[in-house]
């Protein structure tokens, strides 16, 4: 890893813990009458195999709550990928079983994705101990408020879902396109900008290393130098940016919370 680069941005890298920075987050979107939730975290008071997951107490909803958003008020929950860190608030404990913490909403899951994560193929343990497939995912079902999309799905006139495959096979980001302004929700496409300059790195966790590189290739170079605002999953905020090339490969240029606003 380039040494100018941690140690002109801690943003990005821990120096003294030698770890990268990383963010878990979701993203609200509301739209044309539609409010739609992207991805809902690591969830609170769930058994989990990963230490910094089990029995959590991030209050991820409280905070959802805070900007006035109830959760009544959503209408649709879309999982990016169906790792532990993005469903874990699909549900809630009550009256002796897991239930939709969104009761009016629609839960998407791509067809490919939810086949792989619920077949004999995904038997990593450092995803499928402590079964939140069942307590995040399979409830959903049972309750009839699931819907499956394929990943090219419209959700709304200006709002749809992209292919990103590798990191999971059914991985998708969001595209969303309002007044000749674009965005895209990458998921977990990349974990962090230093990957910008290193395009085929991955993590441990993507289940296809190689088509995970080569989707994060072609998706540098489909949007570096365009106006088209990113928002990476695990970016620290404010995590958006735009994705620039450099002589070698790629750069990521976040942006102010202020400039955000200007361009929303």
């Amino acid at each position: 890893m380039s040494e100018s680069v941690a140690a002109s941005n801690p943003k990005l890298y821990d120096v003294s813990s030698g770890r990268f920075v990383v963010a878990i987050q979701g993203f609200l979107i509301e739209s044309e009458g539609t409010t739609l939730l992207v991805d809902t975290c690591v969830g609170d008071c769930k058994l989990r195999a990963r230490g910094e997951f089990n029995d959590a107490r991030f209050g991820w909803l409280s905070r959802l709550q805070a900007t006035g958003i109830r959760v009544d008020d959503v209408d649709l929950v879309l999982s990016t990928h169906l790792h532990v860190d993005h469903v874990g608030c699909n549900t809630y404990y009550a009256d002796g079983g897991w239930r939709p913490t969104f009761p009016r909403a629609r839960y998407l899951f791509v067809d490919e994705e939810f086949e792989f994560w619920t077949s004999d193929s995904a038997t990593s343990p450092l995803e499928r101990t402590g079964d939140y497939v069942g307590d995040s995912i399979l409830p959903l079902f049972e309750f009839g408020v699931a819907d499956f999309i394929n990943a090219r799905h419209v959700i709304t006139p200006s709002i749809c879902v992209i292919p990103l495959p590798g990191h999971t096979p059914g991985h998708v980001g969001v595209r969303i396109e309002s007044d000749g302004q674009r965005a895209v929700i990458s998921g977990d496409l990349f974990h962090t900008a230093i990957q910008c300059e290193n395009p085929d790195w991955n993590t441990r966790f993507c289940v296809d290393p190689e088509q995970s590189r080569q989707s994060r290739r072609i998706f540098f170079e489909t949007h570096a130098d365009s106006d088209t605002l990113i928002l990476p999953a695990h970016f620290p905020y404010p995590c958006a940016g735009f994705i620039r090339r450099t002589d070698t490969a790629y750069r990521y240029e976040f942006i102010s919370p202020e400039r955000i606003l200007d361009l929303l």
